[in-house]
Protein backbone atom coordinates (compact mmCIF):
# COMPACT_ATOMS: atom_id res chain seq x y z
CA UNK A 1 0.00 0.00 0.00
CA UNK A 2 0.98 3.64 -0.29
CA UNK A 3 2.94 5.53 2.33
CA UNK A 4 1.35 8.96 2.46
CA UNK A 5 0.82 11.66 5.07
CA UNK A 6 -2.15 11.15 7.42
CA UNK A 7 -5.59 12.11 6.20
CA UNK A 8 -7.36 15.06 7.91
CA UNK A 9 -9.82 14.17 10.69
CA UNK A 10 -13.04 15.43 9.05
CA UNK A 11 -14.15 14.52 5.54
CA UNK A 12 -17.00 16.48 3.94
CA UNK A 13 -19.20 14.06 1.99
CA UNK A 14 -20.44 15.62 -1.26
CA UNK A 15 -23.07 13.73 -3.21
CA UNK A 16 -24.72 15.87 -5.88
CA UNK A 17 -26.48 14.87 -9.14
CA UNK A 18 -24.89 17.63 -11.23
CA UNK A 19 -21.19 18.24 -11.98
CA UNK A 20 -21.52 22.04 -11.82
CA UNK A 21 -23.24 21.83 -8.46
CA UNK A 22 -20.57 19.44 -7.19
CA UNK A 23 -17.86 21.96 -8.07
CA UNK A 24 -19.89 24.82 -6.61
CA UNK A 25 -20.40 23.06 -3.28
CA UNK A 26 -16.78 21.89 -3.14
CA UNK A 27 -15.62 25.49 -3.63
CA UNK A 28 -17.97 26.64 -0.90
CA UNK A 29 -16.55 24.12 1.57
CA UNK A 30 -12.98 25.00 0.59
CA UNK A 31 -13.68 28.70 1.10
CA UNK A 32 -14.95 27.82 4.58
CA UNK A 33 -11.57 26.23 5.30
CA UNK A 34 -12.36 22.56 4.67
CA UNK A 35 -9.55 20.66 2.99
CA UNK A 36 -10.73 17.03 2.94
CA UNK A 37 -13.66 16.27 0.66
CA UNK A 38 -15.29 13.10 -0.61
CA UNK A 39 -16.62 13.28 -4.18
CA UNK A 40 -19.40 10.72 -4.61
CA UNK A 41 -18.98 10.25 -8.35
CA UNK A 42 -21.81 7.69 -8.38
CA UNK A 43 -24.31 10.49 -7.67
CA UNK A 44 -23.58 11.92 -11.12
CA UNK A 45 -25.58 10.56 -14.11
CA UNK A 46 -22.20 10.16 -15.82
CA UNK A 47 -19.53 9.57 -13.12
CA UNK A 48 -16.85 10.34 -15.73
CA UNK A 49 -18.02 13.98 -15.62
CA UNK A 50 -16.66 14.19 -12.09
CA UNK A 51 -13.07 13.74 -13.29
CA UNK A 52 -13.01 17.21 -14.81
CA UNK A 53 -14.49 18.57 -11.58
CA UNK A 54 -11.62 17.00 -9.63
CA UNK A 55 -9.05 18.61 -11.94
CA UNK A 56 -10.73 22.03 -11.88
CA UNK A 57 -11.16 21.98 -8.13
CA UNK A 58 -7.55 20.99 -7.42
CA UNK A 59 -6.25 23.73 -9.72
CA UNK A 60 -7.96 26.23 -7.42
CA UNK A 61 -7.22 24.41 -4.15
CA UNK A 62 -4.05 22.37 -4.67
CA UNK A 63 -3.64 21.81 -0.92
CA UNK A 64 -7.00 20.00 -0.69
CA UNK A 65 -7.30 16.23 -0.26
CA UNK A 66 -9.94 14.48 -2.36
CA UNK A 67 -11.41 11.05 -1.70
CA UNK A 68 -13.20 9.58 -4.74
CA UNK A 69 -16.05 7.09 -4.41
CA UNK A 70 -18.10 5.39 -7.14
CA UNK A 71 -20.32 2.95 -5.26
CA UNK A 72 -22.40 0.51 -7.30
CA UNK A 73 -26.18 0.39 -6.84
CA UNK A 74 -25.95 -3.25 -5.74
CA UNK A 75 -24.12 -1.91 -2.67
CA UNK A 76 -26.50 1.00 -2.00
CA UNK A 77 -24.64 3.38 -4.31
CA UNK A 78 -25.96 4.94 -7.52
CA UNK A 79 -23.57 3.62 -10.17
CA UNK A 80 -25.15 1.11 -12.55
CA UNK A 81 -21.97 0.01 -14.29
CA UNK A 82 -19.77 -3.06 -13.86
CA UNK A 83 -16.96 -3.57 -11.37
CA UNK A 84 -14.44 -3.16 -14.20
CA UNK A 85 -15.99 0.21 -15.09
CA UNK A 86 -15.98 1.26 -11.43
CA UNK A 87 -12.23 0.61 -11.21
CA UNK A 88 -11.58 2.50 -14.45
CA UNK A 89 -13.51 5.53 -13.15
CA UNK A 90 -11.61 5.45 -9.87
CA UNK A 91 -8.32 5.17 -11.74
CA UNK A 92 -9.38 8.23 -13.73
CA UNK A 93 -10.11 10.04 -10.48
CA UNK A 94 -6.61 9.25 -9.22
CA UNK A 95 -5.10 10.46 -12.49
CA UNK A 96 -7.11 13.69 -12.07
CA UNK A 97 -5.60 14.22 -8.62
CA UNK A 98 -7.68 12.29 -6.08
CA UNK A 99 -5.39 11.29 -3.23
CA UNK A 100 -7.59 8.49 -1.88
CA UNK A 101 -10.33 6.20 -3.15
CA UNK A 102 -13.10 4.29 -1.42
CA UNK A 103 -13.93 0.82 -2.75
CA UNK A 104 -16.74 -1.23 -1.26
CA UNK A 105 -15.69 -4.67 -0.06
CA UNK A 106 -18.09 -6.38 -2.47
CA UNK A 107 -16.15 -4.95 -5.43
CA UNK A 108 -12.73 -5.25 -3.83
CA UNK A 109 -12.91 -8.97 -3.09
CA UNK A 110 -14.00 -10.14 -6.57
CA UNK A 111 -11.74 -11.45 -9.36
CA UNK A 112 -12.98 -8.56 -11.54
CA UNK A 113 -11.17 -6.02 -9.37
CA UNK A 114 -8.49 -4.35 -11.52
CA UNK A 115 -5.96 -3.53 -8.80
CA UNK A 116 -3.20 -2.87 -11.32
CA UNK A 117 -5.00 0.40 -12.16
CA UNK A 118 -4.74 1.69 -8.59
CA UNK A 119 -2.01 0.05 -6.54
CA UNK A 120 0.67 2.46 -5.40
CA UNK A 121 -1.11 5.45 -6.89
CA UNK A 122 -3.51 6.47 -4.09
CA UNK A 123 -4.52 5.57 -0.57
CA UNK A 124 -7.11 2.80 -0.70
CA UNK A 125 -10.02 2.70 1.74
CA UNK A 126 -11.99 -0.56 1.73
CA UNK A 127 -15.53 0.02 2.96
CA UNK A 128 -18.25 -2.16 4.45
CA UNK A 129 -21.82 -0.91 4.80
CA UNK A 130 -24.72 -2.57 6.54
CA UNK A 131 -28.02 -0.72 6.03
CA UNK A 132 -30.07 -3.14 8.11
CA UNK A 133 -28.35 -3.18 11.49
CA UNK A 134 -25.11 -3.81 13.39
CA UNK A 135 -24.01 -7.46 13.17
CA UNK A 136 -21.19 -9.20 15.03
CA UNK A 137 -18.08 -7.26 14.03
CA UNK A 138 -15.35 -9.92 14.18
CA UNK A 139 -16.53 -11.80 11.04
CA UNK A 140 -16.76 -8.48 9.22
CA UNK A 141 -13.19 -7.56 10.15
CA UNK A 142 -11.84 -10.96 9.14
CA UNK A 143 -13.48 -10.52 5.75
CA UNK A 144 -12.14 -6.98 5.34
CA UNK A 145 -8.56 -7.77 6.29
CA UNK A 146 -8.27 -10.33 3.50
CA UNK A 147 -8.00 -7.36 1.12
CA UNK A 148 -4.84 -5.23 1.63
CA UNK A 149 -5.67 -1.54 2.08
CA UNK A 150 -4.46 1.67 3.70
CA UNK A 151 -7.61 1.93 5.85
CA UNK A 152 -10.84 0.06 6.48
CA UNK A 153 -14.21 1.74 6.83
CA UNK A 154 -16.95 -0.05 8.80
CA UNK A 155 -20.39 1.59 8.60
CA UNK A 156 -23.43 -0.03 10.17
CA UNK A 157 -26.98 1.03 11.06
CA UNK A 158 -27.56 1.66 14.76
CA UNK A 159 -30.91 0.33 15.97
CA UNK A 160 -30.15 0.57 19.70
CA UNK A 161 -27.64 2.51 21.86
CA UNK A 162 -25.24 -0.41 22.40
CA UNK A 163 -24.72 -0.69 18.61
CA UNK A 164 -22.48 2.38 18.98
CA UNK A 165 -20.26 0.45 21.34
CA UNK A 166 -20.13 -2.63 19.12
CA UNK A 167 -18.74 -0.55 16.25
CA UNK A 168 -16.38 1.63 18.28
CA UNK A 169 -14.93 -1.37 20.14
CA UNK A 170 -13.09 -2.34 16.94
CA UNK A 171 -10.65 0.53 17.53
CA UNK A 172 -9.52 -1.13 20.76
CA UNK A 173 -9.51 -4.63 19.28
CA UNK A 174 -7.41 -3.57 16.26
CA UNK A 175 -5.23 -0.72 17.58
CA UNK A 176 -2.68 -0.97 14.75
CA UNK A 177 -5.22 -1.13 11.91
CA UNK A 178 -6.31 2.23 10.44
CA UNK A 179 -10.10 2.26 10.82
CA UNK A 180 -13.02 4.56 10.06
CA UNK A 181 -15.89 3.50 12.34
CA UNK A 182 -19.41 4.86 12.04
CA UNK A 183 -23.02 3.93 12.72
CA UNK A 184 -25.78 5.57 10.70
CA UNK A 185 -29.11 6.95 12.02
CA UNK A 186 -29.63 9.42 14.84
CA UNK A 187 -29.11 6.59 17.34
CA UNK A 188 -25.62 6.16 15.87
CA UNK A 189 -24.70 9.85 16.00
CA UNK A 190 -22.26 9.44 18.94
CA UNK A 191 -19.96 7.39 16.69
CA UNK A 192 -19.48 10.41 14.41
CA UNK A 193 -17.90 12.27 17.31
CA UNK A 194 -16.26 9.39 19.15
CA UNK A 195 -14.74 7.66 16.12
CA UNK A 196 -11.67 9.89 15.99
CA UNK A 197 -11.58 10.33 19.78
CA UNK A 198 -11.16 6.57 20.13
CA UNK A 199 -8.49 6.25 17.46
CA UNK A 200 -10.34 6.28 14.14
CA UNK A 201 -8.58 7.81 11.12
CA UNK A 202 -11.31 10.33 10.29
CA UNK A 203 -15.05 10.93 10.45
CA UNK A 204 -17.57 12.22 7.92
CA UNK A 205 -19.51 15.46 8.01
CA UNK A 206 -22.35 16.88 5.95
CA UNK A 207 -21.74 19.96 3.78
CA UNK A 208 -22.95 23.22 5.23
CA UNK A 209 -25.37 24.04 2.40
CA UNK A 210 -26.98 20.71 1.55
CA UNK A 211 -27.84 17.30 2.97
CA UNK A 212 -25.16 14.75 3.73
CA UNK A 213 -24.86 11.33 2.15
CA UNK A 214 -25.79 9.29 5.24
CA UNK A 215 -28.31 9.45 8.08
CA UNK A 216 -26.90 11.10 11.20
CA UNK A 217 -24.30 13.30 9.53
CA UNK A 218 -23.85 16.80 10.93
CA UNK A 219 -21.75 19.67 9.62
CA UNK A 220 -18.02 20.02 10.18
CA UNK A 221 -18.69 23.26 12.03
CA UNK A 222 -20.68 21.34 14.67
CA UNK A 223 -18.00 18.66 14.97
CA UNK A 224 -15.24 21.27 15.33
CA UNK A 225 -16.83 23.99 17.42
CA UNK A 226 -19.36 22.12 19.54
CA UNK A 227 -17.54 18.81 20.01
CA UNK A 228 -13.97 20.07 19.42
CA UNK A 229 -12.88 16.77 17.87
CA UNK A 230 -9.74 18.45 16.54
CA UNK A 231 -8.69 19.68 19.99
CA UNK A 232 -9.95 17.16 22.51
CA UNK A 233 -7.57 16.34 25.32
CA UNK A 234 -6.48 12.74 25.78
CA UNK A 235 -8.91 10.42 27.58
CA UNK A 236 -11.75 12.90 28.14
CA UNK A 237 -14.58 12.15 30.54
CA UNK A 238 -17.81 11.36 28.74
CA UNK A 239 -21.20 12.85 29.66
CA UNK A 240 -24.49 13.02 27.83
CA UNK A 241 -28.24 13.47 27.71
CA UNK A 242 -30.76 10.68 27.06
CA UNK A 243 -34.12 11.50 25.53
CA UNK A 244 -36.64 10.60 22.84
CA UNK A 245 -36.59 12.78 20.83
CA UNK A 246 -33.13 14.20 21.55
CA UNK A 247 -32.31 16.21 18.42
CA UNK A 248 -33.95 19.36 19.80
CA UNK A 249 -31.94 19.31 23.04
CA UNK A 250 -29.67 22.29 23.65
CA UNK A 251 -27.91 20.44 26.49
CA UNK A 252 -24.91 19.43 24.31
CA UNK A 253 -24.38 23.05 23.26
CA UNK A 254 -24.63 24.33 26.83
CA UNK A 255 -22.58 21.67 28.61
CA UNK A 256 -19.84 21.42 25.98
CA UNK A 257 -19.37 25.19 26.05
CA UNK A 258 -19.20 25.07 29.84
CA UNK A 259 -16.61 22.26 29.75
CA UNK A 260 -14.53 24.28 27.29
CA UNK A 261 -14.80 27.44 29.38
CA UNK A 262 -13.53 25.60 32.45
CA UNK A 263 -10.86 23.77 30.42
CA UNK A 264 -12.29 20.54 31.75
CA UNK A 265 -11.30 17.46 29.69
CA UNK A 266 -14.81 16.30 28.92
CA UNK A 267 -17.27 15.67 26.11
CA UNK A 268 -21.08 15.80 26.33
CA UNK A 269 -23.14 13.87 23.75
CA UNK A 270 -26.81 13.39 22.83
CA UNK A 271 -28.10 9.81 23.04
CA UNK A 272 -31.39 8.87 21.39
CA UNK A 273 -32.91 6.26 23.72
CA UNK A 274 -36.46 4.99 23.22
CA UNK A 275 -38.57 3.92 26.22
CA UNK A 276 -37.79 0.24 25.58
CA UNK A 277 -34.02 0.81 25.27
CA UNK A 278 -33.08 2.00 28.77
CA UNK A 279 -31.56 -1.32 29.80
CA UNK A 280 -29.57 -1.47 26.56
CA UNK A 281 -28.37 2.11 27.10
CA UNK A 282 -26.75 1.11 30.40
CA UNK A 283 -24.64 -1.43 28.50
CA UNK A 284 -23.23 1.51 26.54
CA UNK A 285 -23.02 3.77 29.62
CA UNK A 286 -21.02 1.22 31.61
CA UNK A 287 -18.57 0.27 28.89
CA UNK A 288 -17.97 3.60 27.15
CA UNK A 289 -17.81 4.61 30.06
CA UNK A 290 -20.04 7.59 30.91
CA UNK A 291 -19.29 9.60 34.05
CA UNK A 292 -22.79 11.07 34.18
CA UNK A 293 -25.79 12.02 32.09
CA UNK A 294 -28.90 14.19 32.03
CA UNK A 295 -32.30 12.52 31.80
CA UNK A 296 -35.32 14.05 30.11
CA UNK A 297 -38.59 13.07 28.40
CA UNK A 298 -39.70 10.26 28.57
CA UNK A 299 -37.25 8.60 30.99
CA UNK A 300 -37.32 10.57 34.26
CA UNK A 301 -39.46 8.06 36.13
CA UNK A 302 -38.54 4.74 34.54
CA UNK A 303 -34.78 5.39 34.88
CA UNK A 304 -35.00 4.86 38.67
CA UNK A 305 -35.28 1.08 38.39
CA UNK A 306 -31.82 0.94 36.75
CA UNK A 307 -29.99 2.99 39.41
CA UNK A 308 -28.03 1.78 42.43
CA UNK A 309 -29.19 4.63 44.68
CA UNK A 310 -31.51 7.65 44.57
CA UNK A 311 -31.51 10.55 47.04
CA UNK A 312 -34.53 10.93 49.36
CA UNK A 313 -36.12 13.93 47.58
CA UNK A 314 -35.90 12.24 44.19
CA UNK A 315 -37.46 9.11 45.71
CA UNK A 316 -40.39 11.16 46.97
CA UNK A 317 -40.72 12.88 43.60
CA UNK A 318 -40.45 9.53 41.85
CA UNK A 319 -38.37 11.09 39.07
CA UNK A 320 -34.69 11.67 38.33
CA UNK A 321 -33.15 14.07 35.82
CA UNK A 322 -29.47 13.61 36.68
CA UNK A 323 -27.42 10.41 36.92
CA UNK A 324 -23.76 10.27 37.89
CA UNK A 325 -21.29 7.58 38.81
CA UNK A 326 -19.64 7.56 42.23
CA UNK A 327 -17.58 4.71 43.67
CA UNK A 328 -18.64 2.56 40.74
CA UNK A 329 -22.37 3.02 41.44
CA UNK A 330 -25.03 4.80 39.38
CA UNK A 331 -26.63 7.48 41.57
CA UNK A 332 -29.71 9.52 40.74
CA UNK A 333 -30.85 12.97 41.81
CA UNK A 334 -33.22 15.67 40.64
CA UNK A 335 -31.91 19.15 39.88
CA UNK A 336 -35.28 20.15 38.37
CA UNK A 337 -36.45 21.08 41.88
CA UNK A 338 -33.84 23.83 42.11
CA UNK A 339 -34.56 24.88 38.53
CA UNK A 340 -38.22 25.37 39.45
CA UNK A 341 -37.84 26.96 42.87
CA UNK A 342 -35.18 29.60 42.13
CA UNK A 343 -36.90 31.37 39.17
CA UNK A 344 -40.28 31.37 40.99
CA UNK A 345 -38.84 32.77 44.23
CA UNK A 346 -37.47 35.76 42.32
CA UNK A 347 -41.04 36.76 41.41
CA UNK A 348 -43.30 35.22 44.03
CA UNK A 349 -43.42 34.38 47.73
CA UNK A 350 -44.11 30.66 47.45
CA UNK A 351 -45.49 30.13 50.96
CA UNK A 352 -49.31 30.37 50.78
CA UNK A 353 -49.22 31.28 47.03
CA UNK A 354 -51.85 29.50 44.95
CA UNK A 355 -50.15 27.57 42.15
CA UNK A 356 -51.56 25.30 39.45
CA UNK A 357 -49.24 22.62 38.08
CA UNK A 358 -50.21 21.37 34.62
CA UNK A 359 -49.02 17.82 33.96
CA UNK A 360 -48.26 14.59 35.78
CA UNK A 361 -44.94 13.40 34.33
CA UNK A 362 -41.44 13.67 35.75
CA UNK A 363 -41.14 17.47 35.54
CA UNK A 364 -44.65 17.98 36.92
CA UNK A 365 -43.84 15.72 39.86
CA UNK A 366 -40.68 17.71 40.55
CA UNK A 367 -42.70 20.92 40.51
CA UNK A 368 -45.48 19.54 42.71
CA UNK A 369 -43.17 18.23 45.45
CA UNK A 370 -41.01 21.38 45.35
CA UNK A 371 -44.00 23.71 45.69
CA UNK A 372 -45.66 21.56 48.34
CA UNK A 373 -42.46 21.64 50.41
CA UNK A 374 -42.35 25.44 50.01
CA UNK A 375 -45.86 25.74 51.49
CA UNK A 376 -47.77 26.72 48.35
CA UNK A 377 -51.51 26.09 48.03
CA UNK A 378 -51.26 23.57 45.24
CA UNK A 379 -53.62 22.40 42.51
CA UNK A 380 -52.83 19.88 39.78
CA UNK A 381 -54.46 19.32 36.40
CA UNK A 382 -53.76 17.29 33.27
CA UNK A 383 -55.24 15.09 30.58
CA UNK A 384 -55.09 11.86 32.61
CA UNK A 385 -57.60 12.04 35.52
CA UNK A 386 -56.24 9.01 37.39
CA UNK A 387 -52.65 10.24 37.32
CA UNK A 388 -53.72 13.76 38.31
CA UNK A 389 -55.60 12.44 41.35
CA UNK A 390 -52.72 10.14 42.33
CA UNK A 391 -50.14 12.96 42.21
CA UNK A 392 -52.46 15.38 44.01
CA UNK A 393 -52.94 12.87 46.84
CA UNK A 394 -49.18 12.47 47.26
CA UNK A 395 -48.63 16.24 47.45
CA UNK A 396 -51.73 17.17 49.45
CA UNK A 397 -52.93 19.15 46.43
CA UNK A 398 -56.34 19.76 44.88
CA UNK A 399 -56.92 17.69 41.72
CA UNK A 400 -58.68 19.60 38.96
CA UNK A 401 -59.95 18.36 35.63
CA UNK A 402 -59.16 20.70 32.68
CA UNK A 403 -62.77 21.88 32.49
CA UNK A 404 -62.73 22.74 36.22
CA UNK A 405 -59.66 24.98 35.88
CA UNK A 406 -61.71 27.67 34.12
CA UNK A 407 -63.62 28.45 37.33
CA UNK A 408 -60.44 29.05 39.36
CA UNK A 409 -57.75 31.74 39.44
CA UNK A 410 -54.16 31.33 40.64
CA UNK A 411 -51.15 33.40 41.60
CA UNK A 412 -49.09 31.28 39.21
CA UNK A 413 -49.40 28.47 36.66
CA UNK A 414 -46.50 26.11 36.06
CA UNK A 415 -46.84 24.22 32.77
CA UNK A 416 -44.94 20.89 32.78
CA UNK A 417 -46.11 18.92 29.72
CA UNK A 418 -44.48 18.57 26.27
CA UNK A 419 -47.31 20.63 24.68
CA UNK A 420 -45.78 23.38 22.55
CA UNK A 421 -42.36 21.75 22.37
CA UNK A 422 -40.47 21.72 19.07
CA UNK A 423 -41.31 20.50 16.48
CA UNK A 424 -45.04 20.67 17.43
CA UNK A 425 -44.84 24.28 18.55
CA UNK A 426 -48.51 25.09 17.98
CA UNK A 427 -49.63 23.03 21.02
CA UNK A 428 -51.05 24.86 24.05
CA UNK A 429 -52.93 23.61 27.12
CA UNK A 430 -54.94 26.83 27.46
CA UNK A 431 -56.98 27.79 24.42
CA UNK A 432 -58.72 30.85 25.93
CA UNK A 433 -58.10 32.99 29.00
CA UNK A 434 -55.19 31.91 31.21
CA UNK A 435 -56.32 31.95 34.87
CA UNK A 436 -53.19 33.26 36.62
CA UNK A 437 -51.05 36.38 37.10
CA UNK A 438 -47.77 34.55 36.40
CA UNK A 439 -47.11 31.80 33.83
CA UNK A 440 -44.01 29.57 34.01
CA UNK A 441 -43.60 27.22 31.02
CA UNK A 442 -40.95 24.55 31.48
CA UNK A 443 -40.77 23.99 27.70
CA UNK A 444 -37.74 25.88 26.36
CA UNK A 445 -37.73 24.86 22.69
CA UNK A 446 -38.86 27.25 21.31
CA UNK A 447 -37.87 29.91 23.80
CA UNK A 448 -41.21 31.69 23.43
CA UNK A 449 -43.88 29.00 23.35
CA UNK A 450 -47.46 29.49 22.21
CA UNK A 451 -48.48 29.48 25.89
CA UNK A 452 -46.04 32.28 26.74
CA UNK A 453 -47.13 34.30 23.70
CA UNK A 454 -50.79 34.06 24.77
CA UNK A 455 -49.91 34.89 28.37
CA UNK A 456 -47.99 38.00 27.29
CA UNK A 457 -50.86 39.10 25.05
CA UNK A 458 -53.19 38.77 28.06
CA UNK A 459 -50.92 40.94 30.21
CA UNK A 460 -49.53 38.14 32.37
CA UNK A 461 -46.01 38.00 33.76
CA UNK A 462 -44.06 35.09 32.26
CA UNK A 463 -41.05 32.92 33.09
CA UNK A 464 -39.51 31.14 30.09
CA UNK A 465 -38.43 27.52 30.39
CA UNK A 466 -34.85 28.58 29.73
CA UNK A 467 -34.66 30.00 33.28
CA UNK A 468 -35.46 26.59 34.72
CA UNK A 469 -33.19 24.80 32.25
CA UNK A 470 -30.16 26.94 33.13
CA UNK A 471 -30.61 26.58 36.90
CA UNK A 472 -30.86 22.80 36.75
CA UNK A 473 -28.06 22.52 34.17
CA UNK A 474 -25.69 24.54 36.37
CA UNK A 475 -26.33 22.15 39.26
CA UNK A 476 -25.80 19.17 36.93
CA UNK A 477 -22.47 20.60 35.79
CA UNK A 478 -21.32 20.83 39.42
CA UNK A 479 -22.32 17.23 40.06
CA UNK A 480 -20.63 15.99 36.89
CA UNK A 481 -17.33 17.86 37.23
CA UNK A 482 -16.99 18.92 40.86
CA UNK A 483 -16.48 22.51 39.64
CA UNK A 484 -18.65 25.63 39.79
CA UNK A 485 -20.74 26.20 36.67
CA UNK A 486 -19.90 29.13 34.34
CA UNK A 487 -23.53 30.36 34.27
CA UNK A 488 -22.99 33.32 31.95
CA UNK A 489 -21.25 31.07 29.41
CA UNK A 490 -24.04 28.52 29.64
CA UNK A 491 -26.72 31.16 29.10
CA UNK A 492 -24.98 32.54 25.99
CA UNK A 493 -24.60 29.04 24.59
CA UNK A 494 -28.29 28.30 25.23
CA UNK A 495 -29.46 31.50 23.55
CA UNK A 496 -27.25 30.85 20.52
CA UNK A 497 -28.49 27.27 20.22
CA UNK A 498 -32.13 28.35 20.45
CA UNK A 499 -31.58 31.10 17.88
CA UNK A 500 -30.01 28.57 15.52
CA UNK A 501 -32.94 26.19 16.01
CA UNK A 502 -35.37 28.99 15.24
CA UNK A 503 -33.45 29.92 12.08
CA UNK A 504 -33.55 26.30 10.89
CA UNK A 505 -37.29 26.11 11.65
CA UNK A 506 -37.91 29.33 9.70
CA UNK A 507 -35.91 28.06 6.70
CA UNK A 508 -37.79 24.75 6.74
CA UNK A 509 -41.09 26.64 6.89
CA UNK A 510 -40.09 28.71 3.86
CA UNK A 511 -39.02 25.59 1.97
CA UNK A 512 -42.38 23.93 2.69
CA UNK A 513 -44.20 26.90 1.24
Amino acid sequence: MTTRSPLPRICIALGLPDAKKLLEHARREAEAGERFLEFRLDYLPRPEDGLAVIRDFLKEYPDATLLATCRRHQNHGRFNGSIEEEFRILAGAVAAGARAIDIEIESAETPMAHWELLEGKAQIVISYHNFEGTPAMEPVMRRMLKVPADAYKIVTTARKPSDNLRVLALAKSYPKTPLILLAMTETGFPTRVLSTVMGGVYTYAAPAATEGTAAGQVTARILRHLYRIDKLQKDPKFFGVIADPVRHSISPAVHNRALQAKRFPGLYLPFLVTPLQLKDFFVLADKLPLAGFSVTIPHKQRIIRYLDSVDPLSKRIGAVNTVFKKAGKWRGTNTDAEGIRVPLEKRLRLAKASVLVVGNGGSARSAAFTLSAAGSRLSITGRNPDRVRALAKLCDAEPLMPEQVKSHYFDAILHATPLGMWPHTEGCFFQDSIPADLVFDLVYTPQETTLLKRATEQGKAVIPGLDMFLEQAARQFQLFTGESAPKAVMERAALEALAEQQAIANNNHKADH
